[in-house]
């Protein structure tokens, strides 16, 4: 390919022969000019541009890191308060299943390990959204809420261990599981002098040898020979309440002992004042003596 050149300060044309290989180093020398061009351009505008706006990428990427570490910290707290609130939970289904034992109610109606029944027409809220604030603040008053209730539960079941307790002491259950009663608390004809006499007891009829149960709880204070009532023995129940077993052919427990409703302190024998094989049995508060029957038909009732 030629290439003729003109002017008016040359007396005449000249032609250039313009080959392949000239072709092609022109082209690389204008490439190269784009790309020198170009990056002069860059270092200008990074010279003068306004101070920080070379770093806006890099401000926006460390932007959406420290959203995203935020969003991963507040779902790691809001793992822990639910995992908090589970644990507290449990404990609740724990303090409830003892509290349906001591109330006695039927398990059955009070099933704490299993969720409740639930059920009813579904109306979503569409225009409602719940905020990581705001179910943060959801789970906060529902960690307190759980706590109160923990609180007054485990009251609850302070007060009915303590009744129990109390009950536990109270002289409610028969001394014999064989005999019946053939002299009751209360005025009588004395079997040994034909006069009126107070008899401060109740007398339960029964085999040489019938076991002699505690009434309740406590703490024997008496267990020897005494000159009316033969072999006795004497409970301490706590709050000022003594039971007391006589006439019995042997004895079982030593003063100090501490035995349990239901526990076998003697038998039934017929010594000191006594006109055959029996259990004289007494109940007394604050040294005066009181009608078992009254406490034996608590129990029963």
């Amino acid at each position: 390919m030629d290439i003729i050149l003109v002017s008016d300060r040359w007396a005449k044309s000249r032609s250039i022969n313009f080959g392949l290989k000239q072709a092609v180093w022109l082209i690389l020398l204008l490439f190269a000019g784009v790309i020198a061009a170009a990056i002069v351009l860059q270092m200008t505008l990074m010279r003068f541009a306004p101070e920080g706006l070379g770093q806006v990428s890099l401000v926006q990427s460390d932007e959406q890191q420290d959203r995203r570490a935020y969003q991963r910290s507040s779902l790691d707290t809001l793992s822990v308060k639910l995992g908090e609130i589970q644990a507290r939970v449990q404990r609740l289904d724990a303090l409830g299943g003892r509290l349906v034992k001591l109330t006695g109610m039927k398990p059955a109606e009070f099933q704490f390990d299993q969720p409740p029944a639930q059920g009813g027409p579904l109306l979503l809220l569409n225009n409602r959204q719940m905020t990581e604030a705001g179910l943060a603040k959801q789970l906060e008053s529902l960690t307190r809420l759980v706590d109160d209730r923990a609180d007054k539960l485990m009251a609850l079941e302070t007060l009915l261990m303590q009744n129990q307790l109390s009950k536990g002491l109270l002289p409610s259950s028969t001394p014999v599981n064989e005999g019946f009663y053939t002299s009751n608390f209360g005025w009588r004809v004395d079997p040994f002098t034909g006069k009126t006499a107070m008899h401060e007891g109740v007398d339960f009829m029964a085999e040489a040898g019938t076991t002699i149960h505690a009434s309740a709880g406590g703490v024997v204070v008496y267990a020897d020979t005494h000159s009316q009532y033969g072999n006795m023995i004497e409970v301490d129940h706590g709050n000022d309440i003594v039971t007391r077993y006589a006439h019995a052919s042997r004895l079982w427990v030593k003063v100090g002992q501490v035995v349990r409703r239901g526990d076998k302190i003697a038998e039934v024998g017929s010594t000191g004042r006594s006109t055959g094989n029996h259990l004289h049995f007494e109940v007394r508060y604050k040294g005066i003596a009181q009608n078992p029957e009254r406490f034996l038909k608590n129990a029963a009732s």
